[in-house]
Parts: structure tokens; C-alpha cells; sequence
């Protein structure tokens, strides 16, 4: 079962977040303290953590939010979306849902708002997992091209089937088929009189982006004192030398990859990702 709880970001923005508990949860669940927060990546919600959460759920509290200007949570036309607004948020729903000290559980975007925070906010976060998101500065040419493939979205589709269609098959980014791809786009889409549009404003989304491509966020990874893990999948976003030179750079960092997985590391191989951080959960979360 899922339950919604309103949570008040920075500047008063409503969040809404998402708990995961299929009953009956087990004693050691009730008696943990903290929990584990999921934070998704840029155009992702909540609802695409439903997976892990409800395995995390079956010992741990496990929390996913809907970001500002994504899912359910408010989308103010004027922001702000930079970096601070989006590491605001996080502490303030760790602070309200009484998840501290927690396991962060971050993909893309959302693994450097879960990084900044840890760093910023030691006393909050106990645990940290990093999934397919880079470190180093993307520059320029990688906005362009971001503002280039929103305007070649065929928006507004015809029917989910057009979405997953489009997203997993048709779009010029897709090297293969993936269907997992479309399924994670056909959540990210709501209806309206003329067909489906994404849930999200596409500006909304490049005004986040803008605010972390232009630099590199290395120095805030040397500050994050828990034990981190660095997960990436073999298609990825992320190269496994970056990878590597984050885990150094991290003071307890760790490392793991999932074969068979993209950039969408948690939809493309679900069994896989679970088997990359578990261990790593149950040590933070358990001290075993």
C-alpha cells in the first residue's frame, strides 16, 4: 500500500510524498531508526521508485518524493529551480516525514541533490546511494542538445501506446529498442483534451538543468562523510572511469555496476539494482 503525505519545501512549494509499507511490515522495520528518502532524477516522479520501496519497505521505512516541478508536487511557473531549492526540499521532507538520520537513495539529478545534501547536512544522512550520475561539468553543447530533443518531442501523443512507442523505439536518443524507457516516460505523462503531454513543464527542466551542467560537483563529494554508494549501469550515463575517480574521491565510498542496464538503471534491470545495493543498505541501515 502507498500513502501520500504533504510535505512544504522551501519557499512554502507543496511536496507530495509517497510511503511504501505492504502490511504487515515487520518489528525490525517499526524499530529502525531513520529511514530511506528516494529521490528521483530530472522529468522522473516518485512512482518510479515504487519498486524498490515496497522491497525496502518489507524492513525499512522507505519514502519517495515527487520533487518540485515534478509528479504531484507543486510546479511554481517562476521557480526557483536552481540547486539550493532542490537540496532545501530534501531536508525539509527529511526533517518533517522524521526520516534522519537516513539513507539517501538518489538517480541522476536526484543522486547530486542527495550528494549536496549529505555533504551540507552530515547530522541528516547516515547512508548514501549514488545511481548513474556524473560528477564532472557536461558544458554547454549537452544543454543545446537537451533544448533540441524537447522540441522534437510529437507532443501531445495519441495514446500512452504512442508514448511508449516514441520513447522506447522512435526518439533519435534510443540506440535500441527499450521498452523499459517507454515505460518510465508513459508515467511521466498526463492527459488532457487534445492527447498526452508530459506532466512537467520542459522549461521548468532546463532551468533545473542548467543550474548543475555548467560545473562539477567534486569538491562536495570529498565533503560527504557517510559510507556512499557508487552505482552505475554498464550503458549508463556514467563512465566506469568516473566512477571509479568518484568512488576515490569519496572518503567511504564503494562501488558497484548492473549489467544490462542504461541510464535507467532501477527500470531496466530492477533485479539487478536490487542486488547491487541491498548489501549496502542492510550494512548502513542494520550496522551489519
Amino acid at each position: 500500500m502507498v500513502r501520500r503525505i504533504d510535505v512544504t519545501g522551501a519557499g512554502g512549494v507543496g511536496l507530495a510524498a509517497w510511503e511504501y509499507a505492504d502490511p504487515p511490515k515487520s518489528r525490525e522495520a517499526e524499530a529502525s531508526p531513520g529511514g530511506v528518502l528516494l529521490l528521483h532524477g530530472l522529468m522522473g516522479r516518485a512512482s518510479h521508485w515504487a519498486g524498490t520501496a515496497r522491497w525496502l519497505a518489507e524492513r525499512h521505512r522507505a519514502v519517495a518524493l515527487d520533487q518540485r516541478g515534478h509528479g504531484q508536487s507543486d510546479k511554481p511557473a517562476e521557480g526557483p529551480y536552481h540547486r539550493e531549492a532542490y537540496v532545501d526540499d530534501a531536508e525539509a521532507a527529511l526533517e518533517q516525514l522524521g526520516l534522519s538520520p537516513a539513507v539517501l537513495i538518489g538517480h541522476s539529478m536526484g543522486a547530486l541533490t542527495a550528494w549536496q545534501l549529505a555533504a551540507r547536512r552530515p547530522d541528516l544522512v547516515r547512508g548514501l546511494v549514488i545511481c548513474d550520475m556524473r560528477a564532472s561539468a557536461l558544458g554547454a553543447a549537452s544543454q543545446r542538445e537537451w533544448e533540441a530533443w524537447f522540441k522534437s518531442w510529437p507532443v501531445p501523443f495519441a495514446t500512452l501506446a504512442d508514448v511508449r512507442k516514441w520513447f522506447g523505439e522512435d526518439d533519435p536518443w534510443v540506440e535500441r529498442p527499450n521498452p523499459s524507457r517507454g515505460s518510465f516516460f508513459s508515467e511521466v505523462m498526463t492527459e488532457g483534451d487534445d492527447g498526452w503531454r508530459p506532466v512537467f513543464d520542459p522549461a521548468h527542466m532546463l532551468k533545473s538543468r542548467e543550474t548543475w551542467v555548467y560545473d562539477a560537483h567534486w569538491e562536495e563529494l570529498v565533503q560527504v562523510q557517510c559510507p556512499a554508494l557508487v552505482v552505475r549501469g554498464l550503458d549508463g550515463e556514467l563512465g566506469r572511469a568516473e566512477a571509479q575517480e568518484m568512488v576515490r574521491v569519496l572518503p567511504r565510498g564503494a562501488y558497484a555496476e548492473v549489467p544490462d542496464a542504461g541510464h535507467l538503471v532501477h527500470y531496466d534491470q530492477p533485479a539487478g539494482w536490487r542486488e547491487a545495493i541491498e548489501p549496502f543498505l542492510d550494512g548502513v541501515l542494520t550496522g551489519s
